[in-house]
């Protein structure tokens, strides 16, 4: 007569543990934006510093570079600067989502958030 009961807790269970990682992925997310990683170019010459959600929050450039001759040399140091920095944000934010798939023990490669 009661046997749907089971399925309640059962229900239950599941939402409580859907508010959790709801709440855990709210966390990483606010991580991401104050996670910073820093990209390089010309053997540290330029430095692009950036979230681990990639948003670019600054540029370190060494003067010695700043010769008007070189100005396309400059442009491209930023540039893959820039692009490692991206870079090293793709891999951190990866590095993070791993972690919290492990902590909600989901399945490694699950694309996340859903």
């Amino acid at each position: 007569m009661f046997k749907g009961l089971g399925g309640l807790g059962d229900m239950s269970k599941m939402m409580k543990a859907a508010q959790e990682m709801q709440g855990k992925m709210a966390k990483i997310q606010e991580d991401l934006d104050t996670i910073t990683v820093t990209g390089e170019s010309g053997a540290g010459l330029v430095k692009a510093t950036a979230t681990a959600k990639g948003d670019l929050t600054g540029l370190d450039i060494d003067p010695s570079i700043f010769v008007a001759s070189e100005k396309e040399v400059v442009e491209d140091l930023i540039l893959a600067a820039i692009k490692d920095a991206q870079s090293r944000a793709t891999e951190r934010s990866q590095q993070e989502m791993k972690k919290i798939q492990e902590e909600l023990g989901l399945p490694a490669g699950m694309n996340l958030p859903f």
